[in-house]
């Protein structure tokens, strides 16, 4: 007997759950797009977007999923022979290293595997090494999605300050903007890229480049930039369809406007990535009790090197299929599949799982994500500590 039906949870890293008023947001007949509300709703949506960020400087919106935010990216800071250190910790930033790779850009990789952070003595020693600044651009993630390692971003700004190195820091957030606390500008990031499904709680289909005005410098000698992917008309353009090469995505504008209100004006940002916090760490308790007694164990160790907005956890021995398949059957949940990142000389991919709890999620639905995964570790005879879920119960309970 399955137990699924009913309103089905997608547990997965996205896209994330989006708000019922969200898309009753986009549930409206297409806008004019040459005058009228549209326009004046894109130029609130600017700024906001930017309080997200946390920047004063740009912001370029794109008709893309996230890897055409990272091509947007690369196109407008570097040139063909151009040389760029890629900073592994997972299939994401690997995947960005690829794409410029294809475009004729040398990349340096520094792979510090599945499961770990970057760390900043190898970043130092790439960058003494390196004493003619052929490295153009530092790719990093904050968040790898595959690997749910959550690197430190001020900390890898202060080892290129230390070394005195003139590359532009990049990093992408698509995985946890709007999840995890970031400081573009404080951090001294100089390009961030995201993507709308996410954090952001909009569907897939845009992606957002911020850069500062040392980016857009290098823009200025970058030989890769095309027409459609040049950031700079899309930044304060004379004519509204410039924002967007042409037509502009309006009914996920429609959404985005209602996310972004959520999210500042209603809950305020701190307080979003302090529920995140908070989440993150109820499912983290019940998955550390689990594996007193059992295989269970989160793919990042510390903590503190842990993101709030996915996890990615190993059940054992081809566990990590056969609970995704229990859940999704039984219990009407759909939780990530593993993706290569987490691929390891100790373990095989079905072994695990990942666990979405980004955007628009709240107590209820992650407690219910676990219970449901404690019943599905008892019927599937997984040995694990008894108390999983009354430990992340516990946490939930503190925090109110």
């Amino acid at each position: 007997m399955s137990l699924a039906q009913g309103r089905h949870y997608l547990a997965i890293p996205g896209p994330s759950v989006m708000p019922d008023r969200v898309l009753q947001a986009m549930h409206r007949p297409a806008p004019n797009i040459y005058t009228g509300e549209l326009i004046e709703m894109v130029a609130g949506i600017v700024p906001d977007l930017k309080a997200v960020a946390r920047t004063r400087h740009h912001v370029a919106m794109y008709i893309a999923n996230g890897h055409g935010a990272w091509e947007a990216a690369l196109v407008n800071i570097l040139s063909r022979g151009d040389r760029i250190l890629v900073l592994g910790t997972g299939r994401f930033c690997l995947g960005w290293g690829e794409m410029a790779a294809a475009m004729g850009v040398e990349c340096e990789i520094l792979d510090f595997g599945p499961r770990r952070d970057i760390d900043m003595a190898r970043v130092a020693e790439a960058l003494a090494g390196d004493t003619d600044h052929r490295i153009k651009a530092v790719l990093a993630v904050q968040v790898d999605t595959s690997t749910s390692v959550k690197n430190d971003i001020p900390a890898l700004r202060a080892t290129l300050d230390a070394a005195d190195h003139p590359a532009l820091l990049c990093s992408d957030n698509i995985a946890c903007l709007a999840c995890d606390a970031f400081e573009m500008d404080d951090w001294g990031v100089d390009v961030m890229v995201t993507g709308s499904q996410k954090g952001l709680m909009t569907p897939p289909g845009m992606g957002f480049v911020f850069f500062n005005d040392k980016a857009d410098r290098a823009r200025g000698a970058a030989d890769l930039v095309t027409p459609y992917w040049d950031w700079r008309p899309r930044v304060e353009p004379q004519e509204f369809y410039k924002y967007f090469n042409g037509t502009a995505p309006t009914h996920h504008l429609y959404g985005l406007r209602t996310a972004l209100d959520m999210i500042l004006k209603e809950e305020g940002l701190e307080q979003v990535w302090r529920r995140h916090a908070v989440l993150a760490e109820a499912i983290w308790a019940a998955l550390e009790v689990w594996g007193q007694a059992g295989p269970v164990r989160p793919n990042i160790t510390a903590r503190e090197k842990r993101s709030h907005a996915v996890t990615t956890v190993n059940f054992g021995p081809g566990n990590g299929d056969r609970m995704r398949a229990w859940m999704t059957e039984q219990a009407g949940v759909t939780l990530g599949i593993p993706l290569s990142g987490v691929d390891g000389p100790d373990a095989a991919t079905g072994d695990f799982l990942r666990i979405g709890h980004m955007g628009h999620v709240n107590a209820h639905m992650v407690l219910g994500v676990l219970a449901s995964l404690q019943a599905g570790m008892t019927a599937l005879q997984i040995p694990h500590g008894a108390t999983g879920l009354e430990a992340a119960m516990k946490v939930i309970a503190e925090a109110g």
